[in-house]
């Protein structure tokens, strides 16, 4: 019997709130149902399979971090705004790390293009309006910045820099003076 009140919505907010506590890669319908001490059968009725569960978690963290990054770009341009948005994905890694690991889920064509991480390139490609790209340098630079904030992250949740000086929020706050000195002088083809 399915417990009360469990919903789709419900058990994705769970799954991410798991994912957070034991990492994504250990989310699955059986750990979910576990938490609401339910059997595994009874949640087939709201999930179609792991998978979808997985997928869930996905749209919710893109959802997180889109609604997180408009809020910090309004009324922001230039490096001011590169910071804000930046400090966003940083920020929630460390506060949300299984969602961020689920942000990162590679989505089917058509659930990609009706997510929230539309939503993530419009607001990147506005980011780069003020330095005055155009295209296709613009996707160059999006892709730019995209890697060098999750790898940045990434290395920084995984401990690697945790064992020299300087500090790691020094050098963010470098890197982020360097992408911004970069992308103002961004080389001609």
């Amino acid at each position: 019997m399915v417990r009360a009140g469990l919903n789709a919505e419900r058990l994705t907010q769970a799954g991410a709130e798991l994912a957070d506590e034991v990492g994504f890669d250990q989310v699955t319908v059986s750990a979910l149902a576990r938490r609401f001490d339910v059997k595994v059968a009874s949640l087939y009725s709201h999930l179609k399979s792991s998978h979808d569960l997985k997928t869930r978690i996905a749209l919710l963290a893109l959802d997180e971090l889109a609604d997180r990054g408009a809020a910090a770009l309004a009324g922001r341009a230039g490096k001011d705004a590169l910071t804000a948005f930046a400090n966003i994905y940083r920020d929630y890694a460390r506060e949300h790390p299984g969602r961020y690991a689920a942000a990162q889920l590679r989505l089917d064509p058509d659930t990609a293009a009706a997510s929230a991480g539309v939503k993530h390139a419009q607001m990147m490609r506005a980011i780069l309006r003020g330095y005055d790209l155009t295209e296709p340098d613009q996707t160059h630079a999006v892709r730019m910045l995209g890697s060098v904030f999750h790898g940045y992250v990434s290395l920084e949740m995984g401990g690697g820099f945790s064992h020299s000086a300087p500090d790691s929020q020094e050098s963010w706050s470098r890197v982020l003076d360097a992408l911004d000195a970069l992308l103002r002088n961004w080389p001609a083809p």
